[in-house]
């Protein structure tokens, strides 16, 4: 059976179904003037995301849920679940504690979308699995991106976002029904926890969750607040409307771009090596946000273009972290410890996006912008192991 239109139809199915991931990262400036709360609780909005991915991520790798159950069924239950989850937005009142609540369930569900989504996608090839993975990666991506591209068509207006997200993803949950598994799909009788524990013993699975760690201190801090810190940039230079407008455009192209380059980058990972590609995107990508640090309050089209290219190079090399685990473990039980390395890598993020607001309130947003190439270098040096395999294979 030809891959191409059921991966095609999976893609679909992610950008869809992970829209809602930022639908109030996009209008936190709305929704905070229209329900009078500080940033705390604006961070908490969006970290409370991440931290609800983590607890589902977690969850679905202890019961192995990708990998005993069929992942088909699994998204689209998750997926309707964050339709509910988003749309409850409208009936609570703007960053109260159950605002946060349904946040937080949102994030538990995105742990089944993305991870059976992953299950699903290996299981049509075993050569070209860099490429394929980047596939899914810049679904998600996009999907993370539509958020931002909803607030600039609709003026930020948090309704209309936060609408267009719920409805995105009972269209996933819709579109699951319609999707197929590769012959390659495996499933496992029952969870084994020594499965799990592939994690720390196998030395390639263990580099490339270092090397997923550290991407991870960068993507979503950069992916979270991209779009108020270009706000805050671009007001040096234009007036508050424009900059604000300005800045939510920047923040869609900026996610979005990335999308392009992950299968591009798949393919070449395929062929020289997913260490070697993650290594040089992590390269780029930290020091882009250097670069967007020194050029903090300069001229818009500067500024504009950095972020851009920052967004470029900082997304291919997540599948290809994703993609070593299903290179690496026993096809049966691929889908946990991709699940389990999400979720470690979520978890992380949970500190990142909720410090990155006090330590730009603290030290200002160039600082803080350079900070996040900590994550970058931490990560090329977790893959040095992986690194040196392939440089003594050549």
């Amino acid at each position: 059976m030809n891959a191409r239109t059921p991966l095609f139809l999976l893609c679909i199915v992610l950008v869809c179904g992970m829209s809602p991931w930022f639908a109030t990262a996009a209008v936190l400036a709305d929704m905070a003037q229209e329900g009078g709360f500080g940033h705390v609780r604006q961070a908490m909005l969006t970290s409370g995301v991440q931290a609800g991915f983590v607890i589902g991520a977690l969850v679905s790798a202890m019961l192995g849920l990708s990998d005993r159950f069929d992942p088909r069924r699994v998204i689209a239950c998750a997926a309707l679940v964050n339709a509910l989850a988003t749309a409850g937005l409208f009936v609570v009142p703007l960053g109260s504690d159950t605002a946060i609540a349904l946040r937080v369930i949102a994030g538990a569900g995105f742990a089944g979308i993305y991870p059976p989504g992953m299950k699903i996608a290996i299981g049509w090839t075993v050569r070209n699995r860099g490429f394929v993975i980047g596939l899914l990666v810049a679904a998600l991506t996009l999907g993370s991106a539509l958020p931002y591209l909803f607030a600039w068509w609709g003026g930020a207006d948090w309704r209309i976002v936060v609408a267009a997200a719920a409805l995105a993803s009972l269209a996933a949950a819709i579109g699951s029904f319609f999707l197929r598994l590769g012959p390659h799909h495996a499933r496992a009788a029952a969870f084994s926890a020594r499965s799990i524990g592939l994690m720390w013993s196998d030395h390639r699975i263990r580099s490339a969750t270092g090397g997923y760690l550290g991407h991870m201190w960068e993507l979503y801090a950069m992916w979270g607040w991209i779009g108020t810190a270009a706000a805050v940039g671009y007001a040096h230079r234009l007036p508050a409307d424009q900059a604000q407008s300005t800045a939510a455009l920047t923040a869609f192209l900026a996610i979005a771009i990335g999308a392009a380059l992950c299968g591009p980058a798949g393919i070449l990972a395929d062929r020289i090596g997913k260490a070697r590609i993650s290594a040089a995107a992590m390269l780029g990508s930290g020091s882009m946000a250097i670069a967007v640090a020194l050029s903090f309050g300069g001229p818009v089209w500067l500024s504009f273009v950095l972020i851009l290219c920052w967004g470029a190079l900082v997304i291919p090399d997540s599948a290809q972290f994703s993609a070593i685990i299903a290179d690496s473990a026993p096809p049966e039980v691929a889908g946990s410890l991709m699940t389990l390395q999400t979720a470690l890598g979520f978890g992380l993020t949970i500190f990142t996006v909720q410090t990155t607001p006090v330590i730009a309130n603290w030290l200002g947003w160039p600082i803080t912008l350079a900070l996040m190439a900590l994550g970058p270098a931490m990560g090329i040096a977790a893959l040095q192991p992986l690194l040196k395999t392939q440089r003594l294979q050549n």
